[in-house]
This record gives structure tokens, C-alpha cells and sequence, in this order.
């Protein structure tokens, strides 16, 4: 399959390793850019624990002043991509959430401690709700800086377009929410709805395929668990052979 991956650049080049063992062809067009440059600071006095709800997150740390203190606090990652990001970049504490944030909520309020402190949420300009919510309903004092923003691209790239009117595309990778909307409004922006109808769209969760909704689309796939690992196994050539 040729598939269109959309996500941001600095994540996109080990995804394309991957798609491409698996057989497939990769364009590249990332619908949002991250901006570390525009970020709140990052303050760790009596931190008791960071939490991490994606790779960006973790990254802005890196480039904040606050890493060399950050690196060594306790950080819960929202799942295995996030988490291996962490260990790579010299974190030394790292948990593993199972996936989502909701999730993550719970685990961090089986382990932390309710009067060791505050938790700091890294968070991104666009933030799911439920998560802190659930924290602080239990106890938890969380902050909650900005830490990164993403601006969302203007327009599909032209050769990205030629290839959806041309055929010349199979399917769509969409990796988040926001990731998901920016697509739906550039296709309609674009007048490309009819071009896109019959690819594949593989969604990394339910609510990212939910954004695709006013498009009406005829295959959608869902990961079975929101990581990268689950998107890879949908598109793995005996799966996409089936469909």
C-alpha cells in the first residue's frame, strides 16, 4: 500500500522505517508543527511527579533548563511510545501507562503520594479533558504549564494533493485528534472529500475516527489499543490483505 502518514516530522522518519519493512510506500505530509519556543517555564520545586501525555512533552523538558533536575523526578508516561522516548532522552524514572490518559489517572493514583507534593502535568496547548480532572477530584494538586503548542498546517502539500486526485494514494494514517480534524478541514477546504472516499483511514483510537465523521468515509480502521504498535498490526500485510 502507499500510505500518507500525517504526523509531525521529528516522529515521522522511525514510523516510515517501520511501514516500509512492512512493504508499504510512505508520504510523508505532518499536519501540525510543534513549538517548543512559545512554552510556559518549567518550575520542579517540590515536584513530587511529572506525568507525560505524549513524546512532545517529554522533549520540551529536554530543551528546558529544568532537565538536568527533571530527568531524575519520577515520570508517568501515558504509554509505551512516550515511555521508551523518556528512557531514551535519560529519564531514570520511568512508568508506563497502558495508553490513554484516563488510564494513566488511575495508575498515578495508585502509586503516588496524595500529600508528597505536586504532580506537573507537561502539557501541550490542546489537552483531552478527564485526566487532571480525575486527579483532582482525588486529592492530587496537579500543575500544568504549557509546555509546547502546535500549529496546524494551512493546506496539504501540492504534491500530496496530486496524489489523491490521481489515485496514487492507498491510505491515511491519522494519529490523534487534532491530527484528525486538521484532515477532515483540509480535505473539505481542499474539495478532496470525493478523492478520499475509498482509501483506507487507519485511526490510532475511536475518538481520533470520530473527527473523521463529516467526511463519511467507507473504511475506517481503529487500533485496538492507542499506540503505534496497534496502528503497525492493523496495516501489517496479512491484516491489509484482508480488507
Amino acid at each position: 500500500m502507499r500510505l500518507l502518514v500525517t504526523r509531525p516530522e521529528a516522529d515521522s522518519v522511525a514510523f516510515k522505517a517501520h511501514l516500509i519493512a512492512q512493504g508499504h510506500e510512505v508520504v510523508i505530509d505532518p499536519l501540525l508543527r510543534v513549538r517548543f519556543d512559545v512554552a510556559d517555564p518549567i518550575e520542579l520545586d517540590g515536584v513530587q511527579a511529572l506525568i507525560a501525555t505524549s513524546r512532545n512533552a517529554v522533549r520540551a523538558l529536554v530543551q528546558s533548563p529544568a532537565f538536568t533536575a527533571g530527568k531524575a523526578i519520577r515520570l508517568y508516561c501515558v504509554g509505551p511510545g512516550t515511555a521508551s522516548t523518556a528512557a531514551a532522552l535519560g529519564f531514570t524514572d520511568v512508568v508506563r501507562g497502558a495508553g490513554t490518559a484516563r488510564d494513566l489517572a488511575a495508575l498515578i493514583a495508585e502509586h503516588a503520594d496524595i500529600n508528597g507534593g505536586p504532580l506537573l502535568h507537561l502539557a501541550g496547548d490542546v489537552v483531552a479533558p478527564g485526566m487532571v480532572e480525575d486527579l483532582h477530584r482525588l486529592g492530587f494538586h496537579v500543575a500544568q504549564p504549557t509546555v509546547y503548542r502546535t500549529e496546524a498546517a494551512e493546506r496539504l502539500a501540492a504534491a500530496t494533493v496530486a496524489s489523491l486526485r490521481n489515485g496514487r494514494i492507498d491510505g491515511v494514517i491519522l494519529l490523534s485528534p487534532r491530527t484528525a480534524d486538521v484532515y477532515a478541514n483540509l480535505v473539505q477546504n481542499q474539495r478532496l472529500t470525493a478523492a478520499v472516499q475509498g482509501l483506507l483511514h487507519v485511526c490510532v483510537s475511536a475518538a481520533t475516527a470520530e473527527r473523521l465523521r463529516l467526511l463519511a468515509l467507507r473504511s475506517i480502521a481503529v487500533a485496538a489499543a492507542p499506540n503505534l504498535q496497534e496502528v503497525l498490526a492493523l496495516l501489517a500485510p496479512s491484516t491489509a490483505q484482508s480488507r
